[in-house]
């Protein structure tokens, strides 16, 4: 995923979810932020952001806000990469083999799931849905899934466990915005919920990935991907994927 008219600036302000402050060559300019989560432990005042220019004239902000330096780690905080670069990753034969179709939104009982998707390999032919996630945050190379409380992410995942066992193939795919983590982990302090649901779909037969990225001020690419960590430390819930 490539981004154009990058500009460097510092960030300054984010008086509501949708815009923020930036210092931007002198001026403080109004942009707007690719995402609506509380990101408060990426978007501190001093920090260095980075923003893309856009060229619609009709557009009351100028800039969008999509990566953000904390203490030397580039993190892109762009909502709607997840899904551009998931897809890429996808097409290029990383997700399954034999992919032959794609499709983004795509309803299954209740929910919109990110996407189906088939593939045929050896004359057998698969079906499946996949929900892709956004991973901002980290403490000390550890990913950390939600930032924030999710009822809308556990939906998902129930509709996942529903679609196993309709026949289908399932997957939560965790696109890590960020390079050089040690692992990808629910966040159970903020929502356990969420790592309880994660845990249920693991066990009835929901794949479970998570996939760093390669991150430049102007790029964000799928790369690697890193253990998940289910269960808490010393707990004998199961394994680790």
């Amino acid at each position: 995923m490539q981004y154009q008219h990058i500009t460097r600036g510092i960030f300054r302000a984010r008086p509501n979810r949708f815009i923020a402050h930036v210092e931007l060559e002198g001026r403080l300019e109004t942009v707007h932020v690719k995402n609506t989560g509380r990101c408060r432990e990426l978007l501190v005042p001093g920090c260095t952001v980075y923003l893309e220019r856009s060229d619609k004239p009709e557009r009351k902000t100028k800039y969008d806000l999509i990566a953000v330096d904390k203490d030397g780690l580039l993190i892109n905080m762009d909502a709607q990469a997840p899904n551009t670069v998931f897809a890429e990753w996808a097409r290029a034969g990383h997700f399954v083999s034999g992919l032959t179709l794609l499709r983004p939104e795509t309803v299954f009982g209740s929910s919109r799931l990110d996407f189906y998707w088939e593939a045929e390999e050896l004359f057998t032919k698969r079906q499946g849905f996949v929900e892709v996630k956004g991973v901002t945050l980290e403490a000390n190379g550890h990913a950390r899934f939600p930032d924030a409380p999710t009822e809308r992410g556990v939906k998902h995942l129930e509709e996942l466990m529903a679609c196993r066992a309709a026949g289908y193939e399932a997957a939560v795919c965790f696109v890590l915005q960020m390079a050089g983590m040690k692992d990808l982990a629910p966040n159970d302090e903020t929502h356990p919920a969420f790592g309880a649901a994660l845990r249920r779909a693991a066990r009835a037969g929901v794949r479970v990935l998570a996939v760093e990225c390669r991150v430049t001020p102007d790029s964000l690419v799928m790369d690697r991907e890193v253990p998940v960590r289910l269960w808490p430390e010393g707990g004998n819930y199961g394994t680790d994927l």
